[in-house]
């Protein structure tokens, strides 16, 4: 599974405005992730999306994975060491 993610995956501009998709459907990868992080099992988001399998929520997951992997962060630099935003 671990090579093979990328293939149940794909980005056309002419599909939800190029979002990523699980391929043959318009599922956008967020949405899959957003459910996980919502606490959804798999099981749950398959009832939601029939067409989804195991192994493309998993895929979603990867690429989600991926993107943050390869993410630059930019470290917030404090004026004060007692200031803290928000």
């Amino acid at each position: 599974m671990e090579k093979d993610f990328m293939k149940r995956i794909v980005v056309n501009p002419k599909v939800m405005v190029g979002k990523p998709v699980i391929k043959g459907t318009r599922i956008p990868v967020y949405e899959i992730v957003l459910r996980v992080a919502q606490g959804w099992n798999f099981e749950q988001i398959m009832e939601d999306y029939p067409k989804l399998k195991k192994e493309d929520i998993q895929a979603a997951l990867m690429y989600a994975e991926r993107l943050l992997e390869g993410e630059e962060i930019f470290p917030l630099i404090l004026k004060d060491k007692d200031e803290i935003p928000g």
